[in-house]
């Protein structure tokens, strides 16, 4: 396989798409940017839906948001996509994962680092989330989803600790953490990077 190509989607609100594709060129990934009014087309191997905001977050985060031509278009099964919490927030409203992100427990915005479980270690990655406790849908997980990141403590009151989704045979990733914001020494912390590593692994 060649250089693997990654498209980030961008709404008007978003302020971590820089991070996300300095990340993806820090593993020798080719990545660019989708605006949300374009449909996807071009082949990706994984598509990106960046953390931030969104246009209609202040109805309810990711609401007005799975109505673009972007995220309709979205190819699943044929390319892994990845939600960082508000694209989290986005597939979950789009019914691409189960279950909702309501507000933290706390009624209030978090933002720190937090351990995490993940493929049985501990690690820790940032959040910066007001809407991110994780509800399931009635039922619980869908047949084809799993946990994939927990948090040890659980910080806003998501359903079982859950941090991260993952539908295998949609391949749709879900996470309220920042994995991008945790790659490069110079930011004291590079537990991120074992999340870009599971994602290189199941493209």
């Amino acid at each position: 396989m060649g250089k693997i190509k990654a498209g980030i989607v961008t709404f008007l609100g978003t302020n971590c798409e820089y991070d996300t594709k300095r990340a993806c060129e820090f593993f020798g990934w080719d990545a660019e940017f989708i605006w949300q009014n374009d449909k996807i087309e071009k082949h990706y191997d994984v598509i990106f839906l960046p953390g931030g905001f969104s246009y209609g977050d202040h109805i309810s985060s990711g609401r007005i948001a799975k109505l673009s031509p972007a995220v309709k278009s979205l190819p699943v099964t044929k390319s892994l996509i990845v939600g960082i919490c508000n694209g989290f927030q986005i597939l979950c409203e789009a019914k691409l994962l189960s279950g909702a992100l309501t507000y933290n427990d706390n009624i209030k915005f978090l933002s720190k680092i937090v351990p995490l479980e993940f493929l049985g270690e501990i690690i820790h990655i940032p959040i910066a989330h007001h809407q991110g406790n994780y509800t399931y849908s009635e039922g619980g997980l869908q047949t084809d989803e799993e946990v994939i990141l927990r948090y040890t403590e659980n910080v806003n009151g998501s359903d079982d600790y859950i941090a991260g989704i993952y539908n295998r045979k949609s391949k749709i990733i879900g996470m309220m953490p920042h994995p991008e914001r945790a790659v490069f020494e110079e930011l004291g912390l590079i537990d991120g990077r074992k999340i870009f590593e599971f994602i290189e692994n199941e493209i």
